[in-house]
């Protein structure tokens, strides 16, 4: 699920405390300065304390990695932390030629593969690499990049990519704001991709331990696999095992090229900044950046699935179940319906099937429900079951086919919808309380569908959504034809 998905939703479950300055919300005091270049800059004044919150957000992840370099746009968030031609090096000039070399060396190993695959000469440029980035390491200074942020107070410095985009976090105090401005400006111009293979290896042990090792996490990649066969949502972010070691250096570069730079970059500023400042700075350090990052959009689209897909993955683990159906994109008007039907479903421990299943049957240990990967596309609406024995998954199953199945008949009552309304209110006020969650929102909002203001919109649009719209959307989305169902069963056991 998307992070802002989670965000909305689980502002949700909070209790509620709203008042009308919930109805204000839409109305802040956002600056949207926007350079030549396409790069943007949201703006939000907030004095309480002198902290300042950024969020960059790039329009590009997962589904913009190319077949067979799956885990690229992950990899390059890791590598953008390795600092550039000044920052992270003892000797730009000398660690140039050494990573000039290493870049020849991978032309030879891809004509090679081209001509002879099987040529034992490609082993050994292999092993000449590995052999040349240890002797760069000795001019580069570790976490630099990190390590100049902290020294001035900062704090939260991270970074995320998930199918849609990708996010670099910050808070700083704000008498040192500037500095985010000198970073990273010189981070999006000059990236120096060092520490390359190290770095891939570092990325591949990140898949075997959070994927391969992870029952749930193995579970949910099969499942979407199976539920998308074109579009590039049925991708691991993460990138397949095999994608990431062949990765090269020229592969991150030319993704770099092709999709990073101003025009597919949002900046979020919240804090206690003063707005004017905070355009001069942009207009200085970002301003004469060249407009690049192509505007190429994915045009993959996924067939209309007519027939019930299943899939299962063996695992020595407690069994789980997860069951999607392919709904719509965030912006279509069905998809508020959809988004309440979660939260009817499985928002808190009041919920439908958490009270059928965990509280009533005692069949599952736990039960949640979201709809992903991404915003911009059609996506899953998604149940995930952790099964207390796997002898109880065919009851399981049809216990939340028969709790859909009443919904679609028995439109939900006014009072449960009220109380959900009542928590996207309180949601609304808690949103506003944080420098970070708010900047986070502003960017997400801004970068994936234009404007600042569709989080607060959406919102509104959850309160609108009335009883019997969600049993039409459960007749029109969630049928037998349209499933797909993914179950993850213990080794030697629960063999059906």
């Amino acid at each position: 699920m998307s992070f802002f998905l989670i965000f909305l939703l689980g502002s949700l479950l909070l209790p509620s405390k709203a008042n009308a300055h919930t109805q204000q919300t839409s109305m802040l005091p956002v600056t949207d300065y926007q350079l030549e270049n396409g790069m943007r800059f949201i703006i939000l004044e907030k004095p309480e304390s002198p902290t300042v919150s950024f969020v960059l957000q790039y329009q590009v992840g997962g589904i913009n990695d190319k077949i067979g370099s799956t885990g690229t746009a992950h990899l390059l968030e890791h590598l953008l932390f390795k600092g550039t031609n000044d920052i992270g090096t003892l000797d730009s000039e000398k660690e140039r030629l050494l990573l000039e070399q290493m870049d020849l060396l991978e032309d030879s190993i891809l004509l090679l593969e081209t001509i002879n695959p099987s040529s034992p000469t490609i082993d050994r440029l292999k092993k000449d690499i590995i052999q040349i980035e240890d002797k760069a390491q000795v001019y580069v200074v570790a976490n630099e990049f990190e390590r100049i942020f902290s020294k001035n107070g900062g704090r939260g410095l991270n970074a995320s990519t998930d199918s849609e985009s990708t996010k670099y976090y910050l808070e700083l105090p704000s008498n040192r704001a500037e500095l985010w401005f000198m970073l990273e400006s010189e981070r999006m111009n000059q990236p120096v991709f060092r520490e390359f293979y190290t770095e891939r290896d570092v990325v591949a042990e990140e898949r075997r331990l959070r994927v391969e090792t992870q029952p749930g996490n193995l579970l949910y990649e099969t499942h979407l696999k199976t539920a998308f066969t074109v579009h590039p949502y049925g991708e691991p972010v993460v990138g397949r095992m095999k994608d990431i070691q062949n990765l090269t250096r020229q592969d991150v570069r030319s993704h770099y090229q092709k999709y990073y730079g101003p025009s597919k970059a949002v900046v979020a500023v919240v804090g206690d900044i003063e707005t004017e400042l905070i355009q001069q700075w942009a207009d200085k350090y970002f301003g004469h950046l060249s407009s690049s990052g192509t505007s190429e959009e994915v045009i993959a689209t996924e067939p209309i699935q007519t027939e019930e897909r299943r899939a299962s993955v063996t695992f020595e683990a407690e069994p789980q179940l997860r069951i999607g159906w392919h709904t719509v994109e965030t912006s279509h008007p069905d998809n508020p319906s959809l988004m309440v039907l979660t939260a009817l479903l499985t928002g808190n421990r009041s919920s439908r099937l958490f009270q059928r299943l965990v509280v009533r049957d005692q069949t599952a240990s736990n039960i949640s429900s979201s709809l992903g990967p991404g915003d911009l596309f059609p996506r899953l609406f998604s149940i995930s079951v952790s099964i207390r024995s796997c002898t109880e998954t065919d009851q399981i199953e049809k216990a939340i086919y028969d709790e859909l199945e009443t919904l679609a008949r028995i439109p939900p009552s006014k009072k449960e919808l009220q109380r959900i309304r009542n928590q996207i209110s309180a949601g609304q006020i808690r949103r506003l309380s944080g420098n970070f969650g708010l900047a986070t929102q502003l960017a997400h909002s801004t970068s994936q569908f234009g404007n600042w203001k569709h989080s607060f919109d959406l919102s509104q649009k959850l309160k609108e959504v009335q009883p019997q719209m969600i049993s039409e959307v459960i007749k029109k989305f969630l049928t037998r034809n349209n499933r797909t169902v993914a179950l993850l069963t213990p080794i030697d056991s629960c063999v059906r």
